[in-house]
């Protein structure tokens, strides 16, 4: 390219000052300096081409520099030219480390980046923010010399603006920390996390979002369904925070009402009502609180509910049951509004206004504008559209409701003469006019609909699916909990992964030798067990209503009557059972060390803990206490095994001896989700004192784990949960080192065995000490 390409001298001096070949960079040099011109100060234009020279001579392509004259009059206008010191500051330190590659990402999202943030200072906490994460993640060989690029950098910056769209810059910093502190040593899993394309990515970026959380006005809503709409359902909440190919919209269905698992207050421009109920922004504007977003929602779906009837769809066209879904929504929220009348200025809010002349009819299919458009006129009397077939529909769609209610069936009839009536050799054409045609708050209708034939079409929302011929069903699906980091005093949402079964069978006949071997200990403990056994009956005395008379009240009352003196009318007695309420749950560490052999003993670990816990069974069975026994082991996060020997509704049978003679030791012990899910089971048993009794041999440990301390924090969050919940947590440990750890977890509820030879008789007599 040559000066002489440029018809205006300034603009060939430009392009000389800029200092480059790339072709790309010619064809938008113009344009750039066009929008330059007219945002940056003369020094500030000097400043942005001796910038772009810079980015252009660093050996990187065509891209970084094409980035930087794109976005960078943008960033300026957002936040200020002055910030762009800071901006190639960082530019170089990307440069002189392995992460060069990350500079045209870093450029290409700058712009969008800057928009949102607004502000100068906010854009050097950004930059700060990048800083430290690349030098956190880059690798070394060395220790002191860089030599791996960040791993994720480069996914991060890519998804910069996505996540300042979700997130405050302090939600942002949270959401990174917890990715390095993490991942900071697994190249493929920090990928996956800042790519957005891990579970627990998505978890922290729920976690740190802002904006009108269901969690927080869940109760208003309910409180808002049942006075003024005299309806209840269970609100059960959806993400809109990642990119879909379909975003997921309201419905409703058997299992609830499905909302927006948050909703940001909007500010939109008036929809021109002289007293508008809702409050304003500014100067023609508007504010929809996220509250009231969920309002109109829930109260567009309650009026589904009670007025629409679904309709056999096989015979109608997809475009005709979209015109029957829109007419049908107008007529529910006419009926709506007729309830309460200010519901209408916050429908038409939230309801788009499309241009008259926005969709191109000869290269553009124009259904669903034209059917938007209607759908606002029918709700907005003063719409100004002119269109001679939509007033006139507007008419008779009026002239229906005058009549009543009308229904569903009457409403379809209108939608389809307005397609018939309408229809255009164009509405068949594969690119549709989607701006300003979605009303966000509406549902999306599946249940308005039933079909005769099985089709792609139907989905079967609520049907389950059928088991094939042959296939077998494989245990439960897992259950994800929470696991505690210590080091930054936060829950790591859904980490460890829980699969329950029932335990596999041996012989019931090998725990029946065990009690037998230990009958003179069944003996003694039979003696304390008839003395903790509760009494059947105890009376009540002095009731002026029982169930039967006290002859010795009675008789002293009628002798003070006799007297002259005024009787206690207390003559009567009542009777409670005299019971002892407890639910127990013993758990067993089922991990590898128990194969070892106890210290002054032939036997395992294991099988005195199979002889301790069927004495122990026994005793409970004896008392009449509801208790279940569950194990429990590990292998990694992702591989928690929790095993049932014995439920709460079953008795000390031959099932439960079986499944306890089976008992095996492996992998490691993962204790605090062990806790959390005992506890899932032990919480909904009704009684007055709820027991867990854990039995283990060591300290909470996996093999994905190498900070020794977090598990037994861990294990230690769990604890103070059950304390929460009202249960009673007690730790029997056989572990003789168990005193460097167990008092961090458990505080004073423990006891260390270290003759574990005497597990048999002492496991008893704790928890008969623990149950008195």
């Amino acid at each position: 390219m040559t000066d002489a390409a440029y018809q205006h001298p300034l603009m060939a001096a430009y392009w000389k000052q800029l200092d480059t070949r790339f072709p790309q960079v010619e064809e938008v040099f113009e344009d750039c300096m066009a929008e330059a011109l007219t945002v940056l100060t003369r020094e500030g234009v000097d400043a942005y081409l001796e910038a772009g020279r810079v980015v252009g001579k660093l050996g990187r392509g065509a891209e970084p520099m094409l980035a930087f004259m794109e976005e960078w009059p943008s960033t300026a206008k957002a936040v200020g030219e002055s910030a762009l010191p800071a901006v190639m500051a960082l530019i170089q330190r990307m440069q002189k480390s392995p992460n060069g590659r990350a500079i045209a990402p870093f450029l290409q999202t700058l712009a969008p980046v800057a928009k949102r943030l607004q502000s100068q200072e906010l854009l050097q906490a950004y930059l700060d923010l990048t800083l430290d994460f690349m030098l956190r993640t880059t690798g070394s060989i060395h220790g002191h010399h860089t030599t791996f690029p960040s791993p994720g950098l480069p996914e991060f910056l890519a998804q910069a603006p996505h996540l300042l769209n979700q997130l405050s810059l302090a939600g942002l910093k949270n959401w990174v920390e917890y990715g390095v502190r993490n991942y900071r040593s697994h190249p493929e899993r920090q990928k996956d996390y800042f790519g957005l394309h891990s579970a627990d990515s998505r978890a922290v970026l729920q976690r740190e979002r802002h904006g009108t959380l269901l969690a927080d006005v869940e109760r208003k809503l309910d409180l808002y369904l049942r006075g003024m709409w005299h309806d209840h359902d269970h609100l059960v909440p959806y993400s809109t925070a990642f990119d879909q190919i379909r975003k997921p919209v309201p419905y409703y269905d058997k299992l609830g009402i499905r909302v927006p698992d948050v909703y940001d207050d909007l500010v939109l421009p008036s929809p021109g009502a002289t007293h508008h109920p809702l409050p304003l922004a500014g100067e023609g504007q508007v504010v929809v609180s996220g509250l009231d977003r969920y309002r109109a929602v829930l109260a567009h779906i309650v009026g589904h509910r009670r007025w629409s009837e679904a309709q056999i769809a096989d015979n109608w066209s997809p475009f005709q049951r979209m015109a029957v879904e829109f007419f049908e929504d107008c007529r529910i929220e006419t009926l709506l509004v007729r309830e309460y009348p200010g519901l209408r200025g916050l429908f038409l809010a939230l309801h788009p206004k499309p241009a008259d002349e926005a969709c191109d009819p000869e290269t553009t299919s124009c259904l669903r504008h034209r059917l938007a458009m209607l759908s606002r006129a029918l709700l907005d009397p003063q719409h100004g559209y002119l269109d001679a077939d939509l007033n006139d529909f507007v008419a008779r769609f009026n002239a229906v409701m005058e009549r009543g209610e009308s229904n569903t069936r009457e409403i379809a009839g209108l939608a389809l003469s307005y397609v018939a009536k309408t229809r255009r050799a164009s509405d068949q054409f594969a690119r549709i006019h989607f701006e300003d045609t979605v009303v966000d708050y509406r549902d999306d209708n599946r249940q308005m609909w039933k079909f005769i034939e099985e089709g792609d079409e139907e989905e079967a929302f609520d049907a389950k699916r059928k088991i094939e011929p042959g296939e077998e069903l494989h245990g439960l699906p897992p259950r994800h909990y929470p696991e505690w980091d210590y080091n930054s005093q936060t829950y790591r949402p859904d980490w460890a992964s829980v699969y329950e079964a029932l335990h596999p069978s041996g012989q019931a006949a090998d725990i029946d030798r065990l009690l037998a071997k230990h009958s003179a200990l069944a003996r003694q403990l039979k003696k304390m067990l008839d003395l903790l056994k509760p009494q059947d009956k105890v009376r009540i005395r002095y009731q002026e209503e029982g169930s039967e008379l006290d002859l010795d009240v009675a008789l002293r009352s009628l002798i003070d009557f006799k007297g002259g003196a005024t009787p206690d009318p207390r003559i009567n007695m009542s009777h409670r059972t005299s019971g002892r309420d407890i639910a127990v749950m013993l758990l067993l560490d089922l991990s590898e060390s128990l194969n070892e052999k106890a210290a002054g003993s032939d036997q395992t670990v294991l099988e005195l803990s199979q002889e301790a816990v069927s004495l122990l069974a026994w005793a409970i069975e004896k008392l009449g206490d509801s208790f279940a026994i569950a194990g429990f082991h590990s292998n990694t996060r992702h591989e928690v095994r929790y095993l049932h020997i014995k439920g709460y509704g079953e008795h000390w049978n031959d099932d439960v001896k079986a499944r306890l003679a089976a008992m095996e030791a492996g992998w490691s012990t993962r204790m605090g989700a062990a806790i959390r899910h005992a506890a899932h089971y032990l919480d909904k048993r009704a009684a007055d004192k709820k027991l867990m009794l854990i039995l283990t041999d060591g300290r909470p440990s996996d093999v994905d784990t190498a900070d020794e301390r977090l598990l037994i924090e861990d294990a230690r969050q769990a604890v103070k949960e059950l304390d929460r919940q009202g249960i009673f947590p007690y730790c029997i440990s056989l572990d003789p080192k168990a005193d460097e750890y167990v008092a961090d977890i458990f505080g004073r509820q423990y006891t260390v065995i270290d003759r574990v030879e005497r597990l048999p008789e002492r496991l008893p007599q704790l928890f008969m000490a623990l149950t008195k």
